[in-house]
């Protein structure tokens, strides 16, 4: 005879839930509503949006980042007794709400201090944000070990290195590939490179993205972060993470183990795969993408990276490799020069001279301190944020 006990939804919290990542995680929720429990849910100024959010999943608080839209949001939920919030406290304040589970996907170092306050009171944490373990990945790590988290990475490659590693000997491990699509400039030439628009940059071939991560896979700097996010994810040394450029988007990580063998994870380049795989871990949920075809698909093919005409993927391999305080420089730069990039203040090609420009000004300063603590990690980013923005002036 069948059970006749309630399922026990799981109680979540979604910190950047108009975002692409948020929408998407809400689409699943909205397709198994018996299994989840929105509790509080985050925003930014999209108000309209957030506060459908909230009405449509029953969210029992909901903060915007925006503290000039207080009232806007009050109104939007007037009657609906769900209680709103505005401002950083705000956010922590969702951010610290006891759950099963948190979605962090907030997008840019924005992200840090409610992903890092979120560790304290969840059980488990998607993580989409990589700024977390790019600029803080060992604070990040302590903490999460501290408090017992479960962390479940959402981007694709993640996700798929995770499944890969599921059950494996860590000390076995050879080497761990990510993959890249290449992004929307793979076949062009460096001459053509410096004439892209901000319009074609957003208009990635095989996946669908916001805009901040849509440039930085033009630019290839979203692999390059990546690499740092696996060091920390998973605990490895920069001569066992790599990258290969793989344009159908279907193998989605490979690892490579010392007796030779390879195992990979494949699916459609479809976010919504790794976002409900870390919703439903250690479990696996329906999805409405259907599996990879293999005869449809022909074949799958592979290429090295390219450094020298995309430059975003050196400056993150030598970071790695330097293992010093460097990472939020890159970061942080890195977001300045995206902004003025999708501003048209600068080119396609002025991104990664202003990243390199100012990891040259602000590398000798930097401490090697085996331990830093998360206003040094602020301290440098707020300075990398002056620093760029003074470079745009003056190349302006």
């Amino acid at each position: 005879m069948a059970s006749t006990t309630p399922i026990k939804p799981k109680y979540i919290t979604i910190l950047g839930s108009t975002g692409t990542i948020g929408q998407n995680t809400l689409d699943l929720i909205s397709r198994n509503r018996e299994k989840f429990s929105v509790i509080a849910m985050t925003g930014n100024h999209n108000i309209d949006l957030l506060a459908k959010q909230a009405i449509e999943f029953n969210a029992k608080f909901v903060a915007t980042a925006a503290t000039d839209q207080y009232q806007n949001l009050k109104n939007a939920l007037s009657g609906t007794g769900i209680e709103c919030a505005a401002g950083e406290e705000a956010i922590l304040e969702a951010a610290t709400r006891p759950v099963d589970l948190t979605m962090a996907a907030i997008v840019g170092v924005a992200g840090l201090k409610p992903t890092l306050k979120a560790l304290e009171s969840c059980k488990t944490l998607a993580l989409a944000n990589k700024e977390c373990l790019v600029s803080a990945g060992q604070i990040f790590m302590k903490k999460a070990r501290k408090f017992g988290v479960n962390l479940i990475p959402v981007d694709s490659e993640h996700s798929a290195a995770f499944q890969c590693l599921n059950g494996q000997d860590q000390n076995t491990i050879s080497k761990l590939t990510l993959t890249a699509s290449g992004g929307p400039f793979r076949t062009l030439t460096s001459d053509q490179l410096s004439t892209v628009t901000r319009d074609q940059a957003l208009k990635h071939p095989n996946w669908e993205m916001g805009a901040k991560i849509s440039i930085d896979s033009a630019t290839m700097m979203n692999k390059g972060l990546e690499l740092i996010e696996a060091r920390y994810l998973f605990d490895l040394k920069a001569e066992q993470i790599d990258m290969v450029i793989h344009p159908q988007s279907i193998i989605h990580c490979l690892v490579s183990f010392m007796d030779g063998s390879m195992i990979a994870q494949l699916s459609e380049p479809d976010m919504r795969i790794p976002i409900a795989y870390s919703l439903s871990w250690p479990e696996r949920m329906e999805t409405p993408i259907a599996a990879v075809n293999l005869a449809d698909l022909g074949q799958m093919t592979f290429e090295p990276g390219d450094e020298t005409r995309f430059p975003c993927l050196r400056l993150a391999r030598e970071v790695l490799e330097n293992d010093d305080q460097s990472a939020p420089v890159l970061n942080a730069a890195n977001e300045i020069a995206v902004d003025a990039f999708l501003k048209d203040r600068c080119s396609f090609r002025d991104i990664p001279q202003l990243i390199e420009s100012v990891l040259e000004k602000m590398r000798p300063g930097l401490s090697r301190s085996a331990n830093p603590d998360l206003n040094d990690i602020l301290d440098i980013d707020a300075q990398t944020r002056q620093i760029s923005l003074e470079y745009l002036k003056q190349a302006v």
